[in-house]
Order: C-alpha cells, then sequence, then structure tokens
C-alpha cells in the first residue's frame, strides 16, 4: 500500500511538472472548448444601473443569453456636479467591490484590465472626454443614456467610432420590451405613426430631453426609425408634447411628464393594427442586446440613428427657444457639425477622417 501511495505521488508531481491539470487544479480551469470569459469595465458609478448590471451579468447562473461577460473593474468617478450622482458614488462603489469587483484610479488602468467598457455616468457632459482612452485603444464600447451631453459632442462620439474603426451601441432600455420589439419586427406591418410617453424630469445641465425624456423618444424611433424632418414642441411646467414630422409624411409624438404619476407606453399605429408600446420589463431585455454586441462587435442600433435621436431631442429645445416653432433636424444638424470638427481636432489631433457618419 505504501508503495502505491509512492508511485500515486511520483504521477501527481509528474503531471504537474509537464502542466498537466490535477485534480484540484481540474476543479477550476475551463473545460476543453469552454468560450472564454469577456472581461467588463466600467466607468462612473453614480447610477443604479451599474449595481444593477453587475447583478445580471456576473451572477454564476446566468442564462445562456447573458452569460459569457462579467464586469471584474470600475472605475468610480462620474459626473462633477450633480448632486444626486454624487451621493451615489461611494454606496454603488461599496456594492461593486462586495461583488468581486475590482476598483482602480484611472479610465487608462480600466481600460488595460478590460476588454470591453460600460460608460455609465450619469451626466452625459463627461462622456466624450471618458470615452476617448477606450477610443485610443479600440475596444468595444456601451455607452449608457444619455449618449452625450450635447449634440456638439454626440457628433464627436460617433465620429470617433467611424474613424477609431470602434464598435459603439447606445440605447435606452426602454427601446427592448417586448411589445417595441414585436412592432419594430413588423407585427402591425409599416408603422404609420406612434403616441408614446415617459418621465420627462429636467437637469439644468443638459439639454430638457437628453435627461430622462430620451427614454420615452428611443421608443419612439424604435417603432418610427429614422426620417424625422421637423420637430415642434409644446411646453408647460408639467408637460411636454413633441410632435416629429417625418419626411414620408408619418407623424410620431412623444409626450413627457412631469405632473401627475409617471409611466411608460404608448400607442403604435399601423397598416395592419394597433399595439401597445409598453409595459416597462427593466434593465435584463438590454443586458441580453448588450451580450450579444460584446461578443459579435455588431452595433444593434446604427449611430446614425442614435445620433438623428440625440438630434431630435435638440431640435424639441430649438423649438422651445422659438416659442414652438416647427424646426429642421438637418439644420440644428448643420449647426453642430463645424464646432464638432473643431474639437475632435484638438482631442485627437491626428486621428483621420474617414469619411463621415454624421452627414
Amino acid at each position: 500500500m505504501n508503495g502505491f501511495k509512492c508511485v500515486c505521488c511520483v504521477v501527481v508531481l509528474w503531471m504537474g511538472l509537464m502542466g498537466a491539470p490535477t485534480s484540484a487544479q481540474g476543479q477550476d480551469a475551463h473545460p476543453a472548448g469552454a468560450a472564454k470569459v469577456i472581461r467588463v469595465g466600467m466607468i462612473g458609478l453614480d447610477t443604479s444601473h451599474c449595481p444593477a448590471f453587475t447583478k445580471v451579468l456576473n451572477d454564476p447562473q446566468a442564462a445562456a443569453d447573458v452569460a459569457g461577460c462579467r464586469v471584474v473593474a470600475a472605475y468610480p468617478k462620474g459626473t462633477e456636479d450633480i448632486p444626486t450622482g454624487l451621493s451615489r458614488v461611494e454606496g454603488y462603489t461599496n456594492q461593486l467591490r462586495e461583488m468581486g469587483v475590482e476598483i482602480v484610479d484611472s479610465i487608462e488602468e480600466l481600460v488595460e484590465r478590460v476588454d470591453v467598457v460600460m460608460l455609465e455616468t450619469v451626466d452625459g457632459r463627461p462622456h466624450l472626454r471618458q470615452a476617448l482612452p477606450v477610443f485610443k485603444a479600440r475596444k468595444p464600447l456601451f455607452i449608457d443614456k444619455p449618449f452625450a451631453g450635447s449634440l456638439v459632442d454626440s457628433i464627436c462620439l460617433v465620429e470617433l467610432a467611424k474613424r477609431a474603426e470602434t464598435p459603439v451601441f447606445s440605447s435606452s432600455s426602454l427601446r427592448y420590451t417586448e411589445n417595441l420589439q414585436k412592432i419594430a419586427d413588423g407585427a402591425i406591418g409599416r408603422v404609420t405613426g406612434a403616441d408614446v410617453f415617459s418621465p420627462c424630469h429636467l437637469e439644468e445641465h443638459h439639454p430638457d430631453l437628453y435627461w430622462y425624456g430620451v427614454h420615452g423618444c428611443e421608443m419612439l424611433y424604435t417603432v418610427m426609425g429614422t426620417g424625422c424632418a421637423t420637430v415642434q414642441r409644446a411646453h408647460t411646467e408639467g408637460t411636454d408634447v413633441v410632435v416629429g414630422t417625418w419626411r414620408d409624411g408619418r407623424i410620431g409624438v412623444f409626450r413627457g411628464i412631469r405632473e401627475g404619476k409617471n409611466d411608460y407606453g404608448g400607442t403604435a399605429f399601423g397598416e395592419k393594427g394597433l399595439l401597445p408600446t409598453g409595459p416597462y420589463q427593466g434593465y435584463r431585455p438590454l443586458m441580453v442586446e448588450v451580450v450579444r454586441f460584446f461578443k459579435t462587435r455588431e452595433t444593434p442600433v446604427p449611430l446614425e440613428e442614435t445620433l438623428e435621436l440625440f438630434a431630435f431631442m435638440e431640435a424639441a429645445d430649438e423649438s422651445k427657444r422659438q416659442g414652438g416653432a416647427p424646426v429642421q433636424i438637418e439644420a440644428v444638424l448643420a449647426k453642430a457639425r463645424p464646432e464638432a470638427e473643431k474639437k475632435l481636432k484638438t482631442l485627437w489631433p491626428d486621428l483621420q477622417d474617414k469619411g463621415s457618419a454624421s452627414r
């Protein structure tokens, strides 16, 4: 028996020297052919999205459609002057640390440790600056709402993605409610129009609809698609009503709620019928698309659509400034493009223009 034990010890030692896993090592080793886990980094821990998304992605029992991506590192600093965001950083940082996420001291350090990045800062204004190291590393980037803090920065982000040849995806979670996707897939035939509503709280540092109305506007674009020509807005303290007229004559309406009960919903009108656009179904459907994006590097929502969506909201602000007059989306884009080009040259002087995605 003692001889048998000695032989076993020799075999185990030989396997270790040769690099073969022993039974103890094999418990933690990936089986042959197992897919590599994609390492996710987060920028900006000042929104409840951070712990919510991390719980979905880091769940050891995650279903196949959200498995394969794990948040491993995070850079906590997000907004610099929005009180609701600043007050949350410490708590959300501690939550992620408790979930095994490493907290790092800079975005540059984060980018070195991960394969893909989620830009979560609740404030859209720093997004362009925070995204720059990710673009320079050419790593896939998901940008949470709002895409940016201005139309100029939105154009810059789209141009950086194109010129750096880096996959970028941005969307509100509202886009992926079941009925909206059914409508987008043709459940009621060609969509002839839509009326949607969502909360529309304002934040002084952002164009009015960027902060929260973006959810409802994203719903509108999910079913209407691109091609809006003019935007007209009626504004009161408690309500916004924004009417978009598409180039093919269709009309899409967004109602922003600041008074009374808040909710998300609406109706899409089609050649074959009508369908409600709700109800809201939480964050998981968005995470399914984010995981697919990180795995395939294929952007599920074209950046041209994201840019038009934010131009739609900027045009709504311009209509408000003009007392409710109709404003052309192309006019607000044309006004913002020269400033965006100047900003790009300052941010990344040697980045070549490979043909604009924003024109």
